[in-house]
């Protein structure tokens, strides 16, 4: 989208609706790993392709849609995008773009399927998933595939006229020397890979310690700063002079304006009643008749 070429703009636009059709489908398969086994730790995974073959078929299409595998949705709109990249000249930005494209096939589309359905046998007692969540599966591997083969309906839905063809031989095989090579690197340092049983600090150890240290610095020094100086100052230089403002306007109006009002009422009411002896009530008979 920063890019602002049609291209980038219609690969932005194809890629989003991808990415739902994908990582959809990859949820749905590790949220059923997890319904059937009651773990989602990749240490504790392993060998399930035998007692849930069909799911590991359709996470299989997810990494692979995901990593942009020629084939499949993400290489029809991931390619457009990374290709306007390269239009443009942005050869920086564009090797960025290659190196997310082969860490993503190495993490999602290898490492994680691997160790899932062909790691270490665990010995877990596992099944395929109810037949909805299949269901929902079958529907988004269809769509993963589908999209990935018969692009054009897609293509002419997106906001501007499509000139790219994804389905060229350089295309085709830059991507798959990118994506051979990477699952070449991946076999050549599995060991080094392999998952080990332990904990691991994760992004979240920032903000759980940060947290600690940001509520007892705002419940120990800055609660006493605020208790004992801000809120002392508070008192001295605002409440208590606007107090004394408001006490002596209440005596303004207690002594002087009650008092004038009260006098005026006082006279009006005394003149009112000196005032009343000159009415009579009654009218001369000459006034009315000539």
């Amino acid at each position: 989208v920063g890019l602002g070429t049609q291209m980038a703009i219609n690969g932005v636009v194809a890629h989003a609706f991808c990415h739902i059709l994908y990582k959809s489908l990859l949820f749905m398969g590790t949220g059923s790993v997890l319904y059937a086994t009651g773990t989602a730790k990749l240490s504790e995974l392993g060998g399930l392709y035998r007692t849930m073959p069909r799911t590991m078929i359709y996470t299989i299409i997810g990494g692979l849609a995901i990593s942009a595998f020629p084939l499949f949705s993400g290489f029809v709109s991931k390619s457009m995008t990374v290709a306007a990249f390269g239009e443009e000249h942005y050869m920086w930005a564009f090797m960025g773009l290659m190196l997310a494209s082969a860490g993503t096939f190495l993490h999602t589309g290898l490492k994680v399927p691997y160790f899932i359905w062909f790691g270490k046998d665990r010995g877990i007692k596992a099944q395929e998933p109810p037949w909805n969540m299949e269901l929902a599966m079958i529907i988004g591997s269809l769509f993963c595939i589908g999209l990935g083969i018969f692009y054009k309906p897609l293509y002419a839905l997106l906001p501007y006229p499509v000139h790219f063809e994804p389905y060229t031989a350089y295309h085709t095989w830059e991507t798959l020397q990118l994506l051979l090579f990477t699952q070449l690197g991946f076999f050549l340092l599995l060991k080094k890979l392999w998952c080990a049983n332990t904990i691991s600090m994760d992004t979240d150890w920032f903000p759980r310690k940060g947290a600690k240290v940001f509520m007892w610095f705002i419940n120990k020094p800055l609660a006493s700063l605020e208790y004992n100086v801000i809120g002392e100052c508070y008192e001295f230089i605002i409440q208590k002079p606007i107090l004394r403002v408001a006490s002596w306007f209440k005596w303004v109006d207690t002594v002087i304006v009650d008092r004038i009002f009260s006098e005026i009422a006082n006279l009006t009411l005394m003149w009112s009643r000196k005032l009343q002896a000159i009415q009579s009530g009654q009218i001369f008979i000459g006034i009315i008749l000539p």
